[in-house]
């Protein structure tokens, strides 16, 4: 690195913290997530995040993190910032840039990303439907032939569709004027993600229920997904509003991908199998899931689990019920969890990993070709780095 580079590398920081620099009051620091707390190119080796001056400094910053070629910067900053204010995360450069690795990958910094053969996908969804609740093929496309509410019909709407958002959109219209539309969707619209940074609309609407929407809504939660200013609020707060127990930021990349503290569970199931002497499925469910809800009937981890009982001196009911912690962080304190560890470090001998990567293949209508949750981690983490280097050279 040349001497310049080396010395442009703390004035990032130092930036952050302008507006304390006048007033001689040592800046309150906020100490960073272990995986965030990445050192900056030229060796700043930043564990704390000074206390931002102004917003206008942040978001200058900011700016500069985003890829050059992005259109209306400032305003992609503008909306990130407002993110990560109403979220109380810290204007640290590595923090920003983890967001900003996120928003590439998923929509290469585009609020309503294109999508290839929309039309095609729609139209295998209603066909999958319509042989579900028996509805013939001809009926589905003649009540395609009626007006929707923008004018179009529905056939030139689904043969004009680019975005998720329009995708979206449709189904609202289909569920709500179509007498079809109620039976082939039940009042459930198929689109699940959406929005820069591809956020579950579940998650969406749940974490609103938590926690308020800091902005004006106009129809619904599930709309404000597909807006810039949502979709960045969002995928935010599902990838950073949260104590990700990693020394590794690919790992909550690939929470982000596969659930939050996935890799922490796919550890435990590695563990698990250790433990017990049996391969294990690395995928970062302990329990198995219907429609967002455990079942009853056991999953291969609670089976071994129980198979497990006498050594970790605990019934299947209390099995059962640090099981159903699984997607919070207390279950890395339960009862379950710690002996679970005790029992594999002593069978290996030794330390095992508190991470794993989630082996998961992904699939999906808009997936063509063989993706996982660990490529996707890996191209996210090369991105990440790619900001920080950007960060770096100030």
């Amino acid at each position: 690195m040349s001497a310049r580079a080396r010395a442009a590398a703390p004035l990032l920081l130092a930036a952050i913290v302008a507006g304390c620099a006048g007033t001689g009051e040592q800046a309150p620091a906020v100490r960073l997530p272990p995986d965030l707390a990445q050192p900056l190119p030229g060796g700043v080796a930043p564990a704390r995040a000074e206390a931002p001056a102004t917003g206008r400094e942040i978001r200058a910053m900011v700016t500069r993190l985003i890829p050059a070629a992005t259109r209306d910067r400032a305003g992609w900053a503008d909306d990130l910032h407002g993110a990560f204010s109403r979220l109380d995360l810290p204007h640290a450069p590595q923090v920003y840039c983890a967001a900003i690795a996120v928003i590439e990958q998923e929509s290469s910094f585009q609020a309503d990303p294109v999508v290839a053969n929309l039309p095609g996908i729609v139209w295998r969804e209603l066909e999958q439907r319509g042989r579900k609740y028996g509805i013939p093929r001809l009926l589905i496309s003649a009540a395609m032939l009626k007006i929707s509410p923008d004018g179009r019909s529905y056939h030139q709407r689904i043969a004009a569709l680019k975005t998720e958002k329009q995708v979206n959109a449709l189904f609202e219209d289909m569920i709500a004027e179509l007498p079809a539309g109620k039976t082939l969707f039940a009042g459930y619209n198929p689109v699940r993600t959406g929005g820069p940074m591809q956020v579950s609309i579940a998650f969406a609407e749940e974490f609103a229920r938590e926690k308020a929407y800091p902005y004006p809504v106009d129809r619904s939660i599930r709309d404000e997904v597909f807006t810039r200013r949502g979709g960045l609020y969002f995928g935010s707060a599902i990838l950073l509003d949260y104590p990700a127990p990693y020394d590794d930021v690919a790992y909550r990349f690939a929470d982000f991908n596969a659930g939050r503290y996935s890799s922490r569970n796919a550890a435990f199931q590695a563990a698990l199998a250790r433990a017990g002497g049996k391969p294990m499925t690395l995928d970062g469910d302990l329990l198995r899931y219907k429609d967002g809800k455990p079942l009853e009937q056991p999953s291969e981890v609670e089976a071994a689990l129980q198979g497990l009982s006498g050594k970790l001196r605990l019934s299947p009911r209390e099995i059962r019920r640090d099981l159903l912690l699984e997607k919070s962080a207390a279950f890395g304190q339960s009862p379950l969890y710690v002996r679970l560890f005790a029992v594999a470090e002593q069978a290996a001998g030794g330390g095992v990993p508190r991470q794993a990567m989630p082996q998961i293949d992904l699939k999906g209508p808009k997936i063509t070709r063989k993706l996982t949750t660990e490529w996707f981690a890996r191209r996210v983490e090369g991105r990440y780095r790619a900001c920080l280097a950007r960060a770096g050279s100030g």
